[in-house]
């Protein structure tokens, strides 16, 4: 599981996107921006959570941003569980550090937060705890069909 199977899902959508991987971890913003040499805003974090009906949904935002529960909860009509480590490995298919919307186990629902607009490149991980690809917003969303939301604060 992870890299590699984001590997396959790029070939298998003909995606030419370099995977980046690197020496050091990038299994936090901090790191996975130093790492990439960017400014912590330009790192796409996912994080996945559990809904009331138990649906699980994936959340990129900027880097530098936080979640607001309020707009969270207004436009997902529930509050958000973030799943643990084992959750996130059993149902992302990804290790916690290199979750990402690509080459996923289970098919689920992908949402972009707007605070990914602000920057020309984000970098989400790929699939390992030291990966990242250089995307626009435009074709993460692109790739992802995820839906444009504003939870950030």
């Amino acid at each position: 599981m992870g890299i590699q199977e984001v590997r396959n899902y790029f070939r298998e959508k003909g995606l030419k996107h370099e995977i980046l991987e690197f020496n050091a971890s990038t299994a936090t913003v901090e790191l996975a921006a130093r790492a990439v040499g960017v400014e912590p805003g330009m790192i796409a974090k996912t994080m996945s959570f559990k809904l009331r009906n138990n649906e699980v949904i994936l959340v990129l935002t900027a880097g530098d941003k936080r979640v607001d529960n309020k707009k969270f909860k207004a436009t997902f009509h529930s509050k958000g569980k973030m799943l643990n480590h084992d959750e996130v490995v059993e149902i992302t298919g990804h290790p916690v550090g290199g979750v990402c919307p690509f080459g996923l186990k289970n098919d689920l629902p992908v949402f972009l937060d707007i605070s990914l607009q602000e920057y020309e490149y984000v970098y989400p991980a790929a699939g390992s705890p030291n990966s990242a690809v250089k995307l626009t917003p435009a074709e993460l969303q692109n790739i992802t069909s995820g839906q444009w939301v504003d939870v950030c604060n």
